[in-house]
Order: structure tokens, then C-alpha cells, then sequence
């Protein structure tokens, strides 16, 4: 089982992807915990890259998200199933995945695209007021308007490619957690059978 949750920050979309896991009893795979992991852990190139994202506010670039996720894919608890959240966030991204799980002959089954409204994304964020490591703000005005921007030039490409694969399910993202967890179970429950409830 391969599904991916996307939408722009602020959705709530790793909260639900969380949920989804918990319900499948499947690994949920992140991009900004796999870079804050680096970030944290790793001494070398990477996590000078991870760490530089992080105090600035910025999304890593395409060709060390990369070498980052071409390593966690290969790991052994994630070779059956995953959730996957915040990757793929362009055109470019999501045709490395493909070719990724095409090599080994997987493929995802839905992809569950969260909508807000910018408004309300920015809202969120704002109020989250997530730090860097170095204790700057990650989340302040400016940074997430660089981020939101850079977001919605790689979303119409992201959405064609999984709606023309008939994988795309959309989701308003505007109501309480446990509106939405139960609305994408119940898709999930159509592709894939009957699901234990998570604990909301």
C-alpha cells in the first residue's frame, strides 16, 4: 500500500497522513521530519544542507531531496507500505517517485491532495511559529510566503500528473481532524479494504 499526501503547508496534511498510518499500521514518511533527521543527526555534506534549510527558512533543493529519499526508500521498513508526506511538491519530484517505485515494481494507489486556502495556510502557520534548530523563527511571515510561492508554482504540474493517473482524491482541508480522517478512510476503505478506526 503507497499513498501520498500532498498539499501546501499548512494543510494539515501531515496530521492526517499520520492518522491514515496509525489506521494502516504502516511507516509514515515525512519530508521535513526526514530533513530535520539529517539535520540532527547527520555531520556530513547532507546535514550542512539540512541545517542550512532549516535556519533559513527554505525548502531543501530537488537534487539533495533526492539523495535523501533515494536512501530512505531503500531502507527494509518501508519496502511493503508507507504514507507519504510532503514528497513529491513539484513535477520533478513526483517523476523521481515514479521511477523510483517503477524500478522496483510498485506503484501509489491514491494520492490524497488537502486544500486550504491561503489565507488560512498562512493563518495556521503563523500561529504554529515552528523554530529552526538555531532558534530562529522558521516560520515568519516572509519565510512562509517564499515557501507558499515556491509551493504554488509546482502545484497545477503535481495535480495534472496524478489526476491523469486517476490517483487523485481531493480533500477539503477546511474542517475539524476528525471530519477529514474519516472522509479519507473511507476513500482508502474503497481501494483497499476495511480499516481499523484510528484513535482520534
Amino acid at each position: 500500500m503507497y499513498f501520498i499526501f500532498y498539499g501546501p503547508e499548512g494543510s494539515g496534511k501531515s496530521t492526517q497522513a499520520k492518522i491514515l498510518a496509525e489506521a494502516l499500521n504502516i511507516p509514515c514518511l515525512g519530508s521535513g521530519d526526514l530533513v530535520r533527521h539529517y539535520a540532527a543527526e547527520d555531520k556530513g555534506i547532507m546535514g550542512d544542507v539540512c541545517r542550512e534549510s532549516l535556519s533559513k527558512g527554505y525548502y531543501v533543493a530537488d537534487s539533495e531531496m533526492f539523495v535523501l529519499w533515494k536512501a530512505r526508500l531503500k531502507q527494509p521498513d518501508v519496502q511493503e507500505s508507507w504514507v507519504l508526506d510532503g514528497f513529491p511538491r513539484n513535477p520533478s519530484q513526483a517523476e523521481f517517485l515514479d521511477n523510483k517505485l517503477d524500478k522496483y515494481g510498485k506503484k501509489i494507489d491514491l494520492v490524497f491532495y488537502i486544500t486550504v486556502s491561503e489565507k488560512e495556510s498562512y493563518k495556521r502557520l503563523l500561529k504554529r511559529a515552528r523554530c529552526s534548530p538555531d532558534g530562529s523563527l522558521h516560520d515568519s511571515q516572509d519565510k512562509i510566503k517564499e515557501r507558499l510561492g515556491i509551493y504554488m508554482t509546482g502545484e497545477k504540474g503535481v495535480l495534472d500528473i496524478y489526476r491523469r493517473n486517476g490517483m487523485l482524491q481531493e480533500i477539503d482541508g477546511e474542517r475539524t481532524i476528525e471530519e477529514i480522517a474519516k472522509d479519507v478512510l473511507e476513500r482508502a476503505q474503497k481501494k483497499i479494504g476495511v480499516l481499523k478506526e484510528p484513535g482520534l
